[in-house]
């Protein structure tokens, strides 16, 4: 018998440490005095905080019995779809814990700062010549924000020509966030749906390009995990009416050291460093979503900007053309100290075979399951393939009640529901961390929770059974959620 990850495991509840403290304990005993004692004026006197007294004992079961309720990359496989939830390694960790970059203070002196501000600066050479672009800011702080930025881009752009416009063209198969960031720049979204093949058709964007519309942003390798064969004649299109090419480059990680993004007419693109290159993320951040862009869109990068003057590095604001600040100081150091690690610790040829290797594994997740699932789109997929629940509609068996049920076999749910353009959609993505072992388990994971589909429909829709928290009233959460504990 195949033995899963999952398990009915000792799971231990865990009170607030306002419930668990007693009066009177500590975890901490204080050094020896070197100076006399004084007294504290009364008037800055008050009772402060409650905090509660704790032994150092009660503090660490207390951490490590909340960690056991959490499911992470570091305990298991989580293949969820277009977030790329892949494994950091811990050399990254080790450099950015170095006490020269943990303890740097962001209004240090360039001087006494040589080594961040180089890091940085080489950082945006790498990611240039990864992304076949020709500079690059990294002062973004996340994905989004890199949108934002994009769209900043823009309209410097046209606003420059003396020429500025109205709308931006955003396919169904995009991130959500961008429509978002192109309304949050006073631009009118005006939405293209992709063709019967997923991608976006050149006759499509032809009829909706015109002189209003600054440019059109797209997600490529897209959402269905399906790479714009057309982008190139696309671009050219948008071009031609002096139009920019905005790429969200959410989906790097499917195509390092195989796409030149410059060479396919890409004029901005925003990477996911927390993703792509390998830095933890989930749980509000920290991110980062650095802009790289073609040589004309240069002048309106973000600043300051790093540059190298007489054998230093220097933040400079001489550039008038700017956008201007995005983010206090220069953006999210610790994640950019963590992918400049990545990026050498793997070299061009590992990046390249990163990508190879996510890829496959997605591939290999579409074959051996596309007699078991719906696939959304019978084509080759890039690094995520998509699939829906309408092979199990005839049970009365749902995406969720599977996903859910995936729980009790030791996985985490893939993306469920996105993109929209696929109803009941299940989003897989493996990234190239797992090895063939575990895939095989999700796989043989997915075919027994599809054969108890036809079986034993009510042991799906009473899913999970085994974690600590049985299924939960979802609506309620999201629109009466308890902060409490």
């Amino acid at each position: 018998m195949k033995e899963y990850p999952g398990t009915t495991g000792l799971i231990l509840n865990e009170p607030l440490l306002w419930e668990k403290g007693k009066k009177g304990r500590t975890g901490y005993s204080l050094p020896r005095r070197d100076v006399e004692s004084y007294p504290v004026d009364e008037s800055f006197v008050s009772d402060g905080p409650d905090f509660p007294d704790l032994s150092e004992v009660d503090v660490i079961r207390h951490y490590i019995r909340l960690s056991q309720w959490n499911f992470s990359v570091d305990s298991g496989m989580y293949p969820l779809g277009s977030c790329t939830m892949k494994y950091n390694p811990k050399t990254n960790e080790r450099q950015v814990s170095q006490p020269g970059f943990a303890g740097a203070h962001p209004l240090l002196p360039p001087h006494l700062s040589q080594g961040i501000l180089r890091l940085m600066f080489e950082l945006e050479k790498f990611l240039v010549d990864i992304t076949g672009m020709d500079a690059a800011s990294l002062q973004p702080a996340a994905g989004a924000h890199g949108e934002l930025a994009g769209m900043l881009l823009f309209h410097a752009y046209h606003k420059s020509k003396g020429s500025p416009r109205s709308k931006i063209i955003v396919p169904d198969t995009a991130h959500g966030t961008n429509p978002a960031s192109a309304a949050l720049c006073g631009y009118q979204p005006v939405t293209i749906k992709s063709n019967d093949k997923g991608i976006l058709a050149p006759e499509d964007v032809s009829q909706i390009m015109d002189e209003e519309t600054a440019g059109i942003m797209v997600t490529n390798p897209n959402t269905l995990g399906l790479f714009e064969e057309n982008i190139k004649e696309i671009a050219e299109i948008v071009h031609a009416k002096d139009g920019l090419v905005y790429c969200d480059g959410a989906n790097m990680n499917a195509v390092m050291g195989i796409v030149h993004m410059g060479d396919i007419g890409i004029d901005v693109l925003h990477l996911n460093l927390h993703k792509t290159f390998s830095s933890p993320h989930g749980g509000g951040g920290p991110g980062s979503g650095p802009v790289c862009v073609r040589k004309h869109l240069e002048p309106f990068l973000p600043i300051p900007r790093v540059i190298e003057k007489e054998g230093q590095h220097l933040l400079s604001v001489d550039f008038p053309e700017s956008i201007g600040k995005l983010h206090a100081f220069y953006g999210n150091v610790g994640v950019l100290i963590r992918a400049y690690s990545y990026i050498l610790s793997m070299g061009a040829d590992n990046l390249k075979k990163a990508s190879q290797l996510a890829v496959l594994n997605a591939a290999y997740i579409k074959q051996k399951l596309k007699d078991t699932l719906h696939l959304a789109y019978g084509r080759p997929c890039m690094h995520e393939c998509v699939f829906s629940d309408k092979n199990q509609q005839v049970h009365k068996v749902t995406t969720l009640d599977m996903v859910k049920r995936l729980m009790d076999y030791g996985f985490h749910p893939p993306t469920i529901y996105f993109p929209l353009v696929v109803p009941g959609a299940i989003m897989i993505e493996p990234t190239e961390t797992e090895s063939k072992e575990d895939i095989d388990l999700f796989i043989d994971s997915m075919k027994a929770i599809a054969n108890e589909a036809k079986e034993n429909t009510e042991l799906l829709r009473e899913a999970p059974k085994n974690s600590r928290r049985r299924r939960l009233d979802e609506t309620a959460a999201a629109r009466k959620p308890c902060l409490r504990g």
